[in-house]
Formats: C-alpha cells, structure tokens, sequence
C-alpha cells in the first residue's frame, strides 16, 4: 500500500510541474509499464517493435500529456491506451510503407506477408473496438485493457473501478460482439 501512495503523491508533485517527482515515478512504475508493453505486443516482440520501444514511446506520450494521472489505477489506463495509439499508428505506418508510402520497393516473404496480415488485423480490431466504444464504453475499455495490456479481471477491474465479475462478463461480452463483427 505504501507504494501506491507513493504513486499518488509523486503523481500530484509532478502535475506540479516538479520534474524530480516524475523522474521518480518513472523509475517506480517502469516494472509496471514493461509488464503492459509485454501484454500488448503478446508476444509479437520482434523486429519492428519491441517491449522497450513500446515503453519508452508510452513514456514520452506520458510525459507530453495535458491530463495527469490521478493514481496508479488512472495510469495504468493511460498507458494502456497510448500503448493501443502507439501500437496501431506503428502497424498503420509499416503498411504505408509495404504500399510505396516510403518509396522504397520491397518484396514480400512469408514473414513480410504473416507481418502484414498482423498489422491488418491490429487496425481492423482498433476499429471495431471504436464502434464497441460508441455503443458499450465500458465493454470496449474492458476488452482494450485485457487485449492491449494483457490485464487479468482482477488488475482490469481495479483500473477501471469495477467488480472482477464485472470485467470478466464484460470482456466475454466485447470478445463475442468483436468476434462477430470482424468474422463478417
């Protein structure tokens, strides 16, 4: 619990403006913000983008944000959704660039073509969880919070500040919507 409350009080101290306080929280919550990258790439860590990269691009974001987390709940969600923002503007990015965005010819192998399946996948998933979000906000934060940050029911709930129960009918409910609408 002390930690938490070390969170917290770092939090405000560097909404502030105390960079010290940031640096701080920073080094406290890095554990905690590689735990989410790996949850996001699930186990897609490769050549393009990596556990580390994820981090230190979430950091940057966080760091630049006009909205200052609240608590560690509130920057646990932060982050979850810039590692989404990060994760589907570098897929949308590596298919301008398969298409001639980047002027370059490439030919593509098997690795290329499973890499832009994936990247395709990611984009059509981000979609669809935005039109889950117009009608089921709670549902689409669920799923993006399990899917992106490969949080469990129990760390879900607690960023979202609903039961565990809650979050696990929530996440079968966005799974199922989500599974019929990207099977069409």
């Amino acid at each position: 619990m002390a930690e938490t409350d070390d969170i917290t009080r770092l939090l405000d101290a560097a909404s502030g403006g105390d960079r010290g306080a940031w640096e701080r929280l920073v080094d406290l919550v890095y554990p905690d913000l590689k735990r989410l990258a790996r949850g996001a790439l699930g186990g897609r860590d490769g050549q393009t983008l990596n556990t580390t990269a994820l981090v230190h691009e979430c950091y940057l974001r966080l760091s630049q944000g006009r909205a200052a987390p609240k608590d560690r709940d509130h920057l646990k969600s932060l982050a979850v959704r810039i590692m989404r923002q990060v994760l589907v503007d570098h897929a949308r990015e590596r298919l301008a660039q398969k298409r001639g965005g980047g002027g370059q010819r490439v030919t593509l192998d098997e690795t290329g073509l499973a890499e832009q399946r994936e990247f395709m996948e990611l984009i059509e998933i981000d979609e669809a969880l935005r039109r889950l979000a117009e009608a089921e906000p709670r549902q689409a934060q669920v799923f993006e919070h399990r899917f992106f940050g490969g949080l469990n029911d129990e760390d879900t709930a607690s960023a979202l500040g609903i039961s565990p129960r809650t979050a696990h009918r929530d996440w079968d409910a966005a799974r199922q919507w989500l599974a019929e609408r990207l099977a069409g």
